[in-house]
């Protein structure tokens, strides 16, 4: 279909140069179709796929109806998970950059509900929230809607997928009859429709069916590794595969300074490309770019916009995108006029997650490599050097250097001892730096949970400082790690109660993002301390199965409806 330029879309300029910071031009067409309908006041129904630009396509005219001299709430958007609410709420706090007195707040379970009590005691005309924590607030009645006039559902499908009906409608009840209601889905499930009969007002539908993305000549990898190990495994994989041409992207300009700026300390050909840049300023790097005297473009995605050169061998994904479809920009910036190329991601933590949403949408086959070893670089490091002998000597002027090797021969120093004496002198520096290095892929991290007596080797045992005496029971140990880190249930294993206190066993691939939450959060309404277990001789009765009963979930303190549920 045909999209609209932004600046068609009659939009105020305080909007226009919110978007105008992130470099966006061109709408998406779920955007292009949304926001002059959803400005007109009337009820829509939006399906498009996960990352075509749903958030701008319902947050844009949200914003434009907001009256920010009116401290009430005005609009609320349901998000199903806590990560969802987090990122429509800072997506829109982008675009409202240059609208003075407009407050959004998100809301979710497992941030403490007191400061979420005190942001919306200050006044918020839009609200974002999970399902469950907005009953919360609507029983506590700390959160009023009579002045509401937008409803957005977003992810409707997965909402009511995840049993959110009840709290949909008793939030629904709770907003004034003329209000807006807007429900965006992927899909367009029995239930999904009968609720929109129920509470919207002749909804018009608007369909966006995604093209069939396709990138058959980009070989994709990712690298699993933690957020320190990013640097060292991008320079290795530069030294290790030896690109002609590379672009790096970075989500933040911010990252692009540090990137660029520890690539060029390191010897690297790099230059910057991001918004801060005026146009002549990107037109000289891309210059330099295109003519081969910078190696490595740093970039981010509004800046790369529009970049068009053929012959660029690899792109790296420092970071993961946060929109799908911008992966799949991204990655189209090599394998171009018919030639291959490799893409590689860097995916740390629960970046995983996020990449395995980039496959679904791209339709892509993403592999996992390892990262390179220093042997392995340092092999292909003297590979290439005495490749490029091999071209010196093609050249056939090399009669002057000659005279000087033909100089130190003697009975006792022949020209093959001159030849190995200067490749020593290239390659022994190089090798007694590397070897003063500390190499961050040698031991790795999770080594140290090894001798922690969990029964499974992928499982860690945890201490954790509450027990019998604080009437905490298993279910509120997994309430408590879904809650705060949005994981399923299923990362957890074993666990045993004692008396002061407990242990549980957690899948050692989240080890070190559970400890962080469980000592950030309130476990049965207590700080607690978390450590891996030191090891102890046991039996194997020692550790009794946590029952994975949903009924369970009801002793703990985090409401089941702000879950997160995750399917792959």
């Amino acid at each position: 279909m045909t999209t609209a330029k932004f600046n068609e879309l009659d939009l105020s300029n305080e909007i226009l140069k919110a978007i105008e910071d992130l470099g966006f031009e061109e709408a998406t067409p779920i955007q292009t179709l949304s926001i002059p309908k959803m400005k007109t006041g009337i009820d829509i129904i939006g399906q498009a796929q996960t990352g075509t630009g749903k958030t701008a396509a319902f947050g844009i005219p949200v914003l434009e109806k907001i009256d920010s001299k009116n401290k009430s709430v005005q609009a609320i958007i349901l998000c199903p998970t806590r990560e969802l609410a987090i990122q429509v709420a800072e997506e829109l706090k982008l675009f409202s950059k240059y609208k003075r007195g407009v407050n959004i707040i998100p809301i979710f379970g497992g941030q403490p509900i007191m400061r979420q009590i005190t942001a919306l005691a200050r006044g918020a005309q839009i609200v974002i929230g999970t399902p469950g924590r907005v009953m919360d607030h609507l029983e506590r009645k700390t959160l009023k809607l009579a002045d509401v006039q937008t409803v957005v559902l977003d992810e409707a499908d997965e909402m009511l997928d995840m049993g959110f009906r009840d709290d949909i409608e008793m939030i629904l009840k709770n907003t004034p009859e003329n209000r807006q209601t807007a429900f965006f889905s992927a899909t367009l499930p029995k239930e999904f429709v009968s609720l929109t009969k129920k509470y919207q007002k002749n909804p018009e539908t608007l369909r966006v069916v995604s093209e069939k993305l396709t990138v058959p000549l980009i070989e994709q990898y990712y690298f699993d590794i933690r957020e320190y190990q990013k640097l060292e495994a991008l320079t290795r994989c530069l030294d290790m595969y030896n690109p002609k041409l590379s672009i790096v992207f970075c989500n933040t300009k911010k990252r692009v300074d540090e990137v660029t700026q520890s690539l060029q300390t390191r010897g690297y050909g790099a230059d910057a490309i991001h918004g801060d840049m005026n146009q002549s300023q990107r037109d000289r790097v891309m210059e330099k770019f295109r003519s081969g005297s910078i190696e490595l473009l740093i970039a981010t995605d509004v800046a790369a916009r529009g970049i068009d050169v053929d012959d660029v061998d690899m792109v790296f994904n420092y970071d993961v995108p946060k929109d799908d479809e911008d992966y799949v920009h991204r990655i189209g910036r090599t394998g171009r006029a018919g030639r291959s190329g490799k893409a590689y991601t860097f995916v740390s933590g629960k970046d995983i997650y996020k990449l395995r949403d980039i496959q679904r949408y791209a339709k892509a086959v993403i592999k996992r490599k390892i990262v390179p070893t220093l042997s392995e670089v340092e092999n292909i490091k003297i590979t290439l050097t005495l490749e490029k002998i091999k071209d010196v000597l093609k050249e056939k002027e090399v009669e002057k250097y000659a005279r000087m090797v033909e100089s130190l021969l003697s009975d006792e120093t022949t020209s093959l001892d001159v030849a190995a004496a200067l490749l020593k002198m290239v390659f022994v520096q190089e090798k007694k730096e590397q070897d003063q290095k500390v190499d961050v892929f040698a031991n790795l991290q999770d080594d140290k949970y090894s001798q922690t007596g969990a029964n499974d080797s992928n499982m860690v045992r945890l201490f954790v400082s509450i027990g019998k005496k604080d009437n905490v029971t298993a279910g509120d140990f997994v309430g408590a790690i879904t809650g705060e880190t949005g994981l399923n249930a299923d990362v957890v294993g074993n666990i045993k109660i004692l008396e002061a206190f407990s242990f549980v066993e957690v899948q050692k691939a989240n080890v070190d993002e559970i400890i962080t939450a469980l000592l950030a959060a309130n476990v049965k309404g207590k700080k607690v301390n978390v450590e891996p277990a030191k090891p102890m001789s046991r039996t194997s009765s020692d550790l009794r199965p946590y029952n994975r009963n949903p009924r369970d979930s009801r002793n703990r303190n985090y409401r089941s409806s702000d879950r997160t549920k995750r399917t792959y």
